[in-house]
């Protein structure tokens, strides 16, 4: 049995998210499936890294998956370029050692959300950014950003409220940057839970507004998701990177 790894990107926009919907096909999971399926005269089930959530993209997205056949990687790679939709891209498809698994190896994810914050009209990047149209104090929200940094309980970051397991995560560093009519949140970790990075944007555009302080952010670990922010649309978010 051999194991594969495909490195892909999406553009989330069309798509209900990652995860696979019964025969549905409008998953990015169901329509690798599918296409594998096809390629290989087999039946396929994929792994991904991470569950994104529909109309979520992604720049670095990695899956893995078993087969029995023989079909060289680079024949899998074309086929699959030929038969996936222009939204779906493939990097590339390589052998991957028997152990690997792309969501259990992974140690480090970043995620990108882009938000837009000026008055001029926004229709070109509307698809990729969440509008907000005002002006945000950014070194409250790095203020904020510092204390987010670090292992914690990220339970009010937590969009499953039947979420079992550990809500304890690590995030290594939170990026703030300006680009234009941009603002850039980069969030880098070991682990992120469902719509976590939706609920961290839209907990530091609080502070960026005012409307929370960023002294308050440690009173939020442990705590239900009613006490964090609003969860932030989905189309400014990407997933940018997996390492492992």
């Amino acid at each position: 049995m051999r194991n594969l790894r495909l490195d892909l990107c999406y553009d989330g926009t069309r798509y209900r998210g990652w995860q696979r919907l019964g025969d549905r096909e409008d998953t990015i999971q169901g329509r690798l499936e599918t296409a594998l399926s096809r390629i290989l005269g087999e039946p396929i089930q994929v792994s991904g890294s991470g569950r994104t959530d529909a109309g979520v993209h992604a720049r670095g997205q990695v899956a893995s998956f078993h087969c029995e056949s023989l079909m060289a990687c680079e024949d899998i790679q074309n086929a699959l370029r030929r038969y996936l939709p222009e939204d779906i891209g493939i990097y590339s498809c390589k052998e991957a050692a028997p152990r690997f698994h792309a969501r259990l190896s992974a140690r480090e994810k970043t995620y990108l959300y882009r938000l837009w914050v000026s008055p001029e009209p926004c229709v070109f990047q509307r698809r990729y950014v969440t509008v907000l149209s005002e002006r945000l104090d950014l070194a409250a929200m790095e203020k904020a950003a510092g204390y987010l940094v670090g292992e914690h309980d990220f339970s009010a970051f937590c969009g499953n409220a039947r979420m079992k397991k550990s809500t304890v995560r690590t995030l290594t560093s939170i990026r703030i940057d300006c680009d234009g009519p941009e603002l850039h949140l980069r969030y880098t970790g070991n682990g992120f839970l469902q719509g976590m990075a939706r609920i961290l944007t839209g907990t530091l555009v609080e502070v960026g507004r005012g409307d929370r302080s960023p002294e308050s952010i440690p009173e939020l670990f442990g705590k239900k998701r009613a006490e964090a922010g609003f969860l932030a649309p989905p189309q400014g978010l990407c997933l940018e990177e997996v390492r492992y």
